[in-house]
This record gives C-alpha cells, sequence and structure tokens, in this order.
C-alpha cells in the first residue's frame, strides 16, 4: 500500500543537522506513527514520504522552510524576572509555556536569565536549519473513523 492522504504511515527516523550532529530520532523506541496529509509532521517530510511504501528506506535534505521554519527573531523576548517568582528554580535551557499576545500556550526556551530580566525564545529549537533525515517506512495502513475524525493518530 502506497503513502497517501488519510493513510497511517509510521517510520523510523534519524535527525542530524547540516554538521553532521545528531539531533533526534526514533530507532531506540517504537516508530513514530501520524496520519499523512493533516500536516502533523514538517512539510518536506511528508512530501518526500508521500508515494512511498513499507519497507522503502531514504535519505531526504530539507531547508528550514521546508522543515520547522526560519528564526523569526519577534519570538525571543525579554520578560521581566518577576513574573518567573513561582518556579523554584529557574535555569537557561528549561522549557516551559507561557501566554502569547493572544493569550494562547506556547512553548519557550529560556535562554538568558538576568537579576531583572528573563530572555525567552518561542522558535522551535530546530528552526532555521537545515535538516538532514534518513528514514525507513515500517508500516502504511487505512486510518480509523476516530483517526480520520481526529485529525491525527493518538499515541
Amino acid at each position: 500500500m502506497k503513502v497517501s492522504e488519510n493513510k497511517v504511515v509510521l517510520f523510523h527516523y534519524a535527525l542530524v543537522n547540516a554538521e553532521g550532529e545528531a539531533l533526534d530520532g526514533s530507532r531506540a523506541g517504537e516508530p513514530l506513527p501520524y496520519l499523512h496529509g493533516h500536516k502533523n509532521i514538517v512539510p518536506g517530510l511528508e512530501e518526500a514520504i508521500d508515494g512511498r511504501e513499507a519497507g522503502e528506506r531514504f535519505q531526504v535534505t530539507l531547508p528550514p522552510e521546508k522543515g520547522y521554519g526560519l528564526r523569526d527573531e519577534d519570538k525571543v523576548q525579554l520578560i521581566d524576572r518577576a513574573s518567573f517568582a513561582e518556579f523554584s528554580e529557574l535555569e537557561e535551557g528549561m522549557v516551559c509555556q507561557m501566554e502569547d499576545d493572544n493569550g494562547e500556550l506556547q512553548l519557550v526556551a529560556v535562554t538568558k536569565i538576568d537579576p531583572e530580566e528573563v530572555t525567552v525564545d518561542a522558535n522551535h529549537p530546530f528552526a532555521g536549519m537545515t535538516l538532514n533525515f534518513d528514514v525507513e517506512i515500517m508500516e502504511v495502513r487505512e486510518a480509523t473513523a476516530e483517526e480520520l475524525a481526529a485529525g491525527r493518530v493518538e499515541l
């Protein structure tokens, strides 16, 4: 069965940056499932998987625009240190949830801590990077009615 819209795809992947450093992967665990055609994975990877079958293995290099997007410096903000008073520990590199200007929750990484201000970054950690994926399609199957209604595979 070929990968096409509304099919569930299970795949293993290894992700490395342009310098060859491992960033992420699934080979140590279960394959990653997703519902094809519903924007549940980065666009370039979904495009590269389209039309493939179980058992296929391939590599694909994605520019930032087809991966996690370009870095947006508007997503880097200085927040008053008092806003973090409820945190028992505050460290550079920690990830926390904050409300954006529209009241939506977003994940941000703490990138710098000063006595008066904390710098947070809401960009995806891989934003702005060229990404190299090594992918192996493990299974392709029909989606269930529940998966189609949800628009994704429930883990």
